[in-house]
C-alpha cells in the first residue's frame, strides 16, 4: 500500500479527507470516513458554538478514529469555535475563507494539526511560515466557493514552493484523479462531491440524484464578477442569479436571492432554487456507495494503476 506524510501526520489509513461542505459535512458523514479509513470532516461553517460542540461529541460516539473540524474563518462564530476545538480535543484542524495565523499556535501547544485551504501559492508559502502542517490546494474545479486555477496548474507549483506535504483538492472522485494527483507532487487528496452521495450522507435524495444524473457541462459558476465565484450545478437560482449579474445587480443585492439556498438544498431538497454545489466531477459520480466502499474503490483502482505505470 502507498503511505504518504499525510497517513502518518493523520494517523490514518488512506490519505484520503472528506472536504468541509456547509450542511453536508455532519457528524453521520464524517464518522462514515473516519471509519472507512479516511480523514472525516465536520463543516463548523456559520453554525454557533454549541451546535459544533454537539456534532464532535457525537462524531466521537460514532468513531474512535481521527476527525476535523472545518473552521471558515470569516464567521462570527470562528473565534468561539477556535477555542472549542482546543477544548474538546478535535485531532485536525482545517480552515478556510480566510488566514489562521492568529490560532495556529493555540491549536499547536493543543497537539491539533493544521491544515489551511489555500488557493495561491502565495498564501501557501505564508501558511508553512505561520506553522501548518500541511495543505489543502484547491482548485477551480470545486464545488462551491473557489479561486481560478485548476488544480492540475496550482497543485504543482505549491508542491515546488513549499516543504510541507499537499493535499489537493478539485474534480477528483475516483483512483484515476487520485493517481494524477500524487504524479504532481501531492501527498493527499480531498473528496467532496462523491461523498455527498455516499449512504452515510444526510443530504436529500433530490439532491443526490442531481448529483448521479449530472453531465459534464451541468455545472455553473455564479458571483465572478464581483469576486465571490461559487461553483453549483445549473437550475432555476442559477439561471436567474446570472441574469441578475449580468444586468449589474449589486453584490448585496444578489447574496438576498441565495440567502439560506444550500439549506433549503441540502435538507428540504429543494433543488429548483436552492443552491445543489457540486464540483465538475459530478459527471463521473453515478452511484450511491457507502463510505466504506467509496474509499476503497478509489485507492484500488489508484494502486491498480500504480502498478501499471510505476
Amino acid at each position: 500500500m502507498l503511505r504518504s506524510r499525510i497517513s502518518e501526520i493523520l494517523n490514518i489509513q488512506y490519505p484520503i479527507v472528506q472536504g468541509g461542505m456547509a450542511w453536508v459535512a455532519e457528524h453521520n458523514l464524517a464518522a462514515g470516513v473516519s471509519n472507512a479509513g479516511g480523514l472525516g470532516i465536520i463543516a463548523a461553517a456559520n453554525a454557533p458554538v454549541e451546535i459544533v460542540r454537539n456534532e464532535i461529541r457525537r462524531v466521537k460516539e460514532l468513531t474512535d478514529k481521527p476527525f476535523g473540524v472545518n473552521i471558515m474563518l470569516i464567521s462570527p462564530h470562528s473565534p468561539e469555535i477556535a477555542q472549542l476545538v482546543c477544548e474538546e480535543k478535535v485531532p485536525v484542524v482545517t480552515t478556510g475563507a480566510g488566514n489562521p495565523g492568529k490560532y495556529i499556535e493555540m491549536w499547536k501547544e493543543h497537539g491539533i494539526k493544521v491544515i489551511p485551504v489555500v488557493p495561491s501559492v502565495a498564501l501557501a508559502k505564508r501558511m508553512e511560515r505561520s506553522g501548518a502542517d500541511a495543505l489543502v490546494v484547491e482548485g477551480s474545479e470545486a464545488g462551491g466557493h473557489i479561486g481560478e486555477q485548476t488544480t492540475m496548474v496550482l497543485v504543482p507549483q505549491v508542491v515546488d514552493a513549499v516543504s510541507i506535504p499537499v493535499i489537493a483538492a478539485g474534480g477528483i472522485a475516483d483512483g484515476r484523479g487520485m493517481a494524477a494527483a500524487f504524479m504532481l507532487g501531492a501527498e493527499g487528496v480531498q473528496i467532496g462531491t462523491r461523498f455527498i452521495v455516499a449512504n452515510e450522507s444526510i443530504v436529500h435524495s433530490n439532491y443526490k440524484q442531481k448529483v448521479i444524473q449530472a453531465k459534464d457541462i451541468d455545472t455553473e459558476v455564479t458571483g465572478r464578477t464581483h469576486g465571490h465565484p461559487v461553483r453549483a450545478l445549473r437550475n432555476k437560482m442559477t439561471r436567474q442569479y446570472k441574469q441578475l449579474e449580468n444586468e449589474g445587480l449589486p453584490f448585496e443585492e444578489l447574496e438576498i436571492l441565495t440567502l439560506g439556498a444550500l439549506r433549503k438544498a441540502v435538507i428540504e431538497g429543494d433543488i429548483d432554487t436552492g443552491s445543489v454545489m457540486a464540483g465538475q466531477i459530478a459527471g463521473l459520480v453515478k452511484k450511491e456507495q457507502s463510505c466504506k466502499e467509496i474509499i476503497e474503490e478509489i485507492v484500488s483502482e489508484r494502486d491498480m494503476l500504480f502498478k501499471q505505470f510505476i
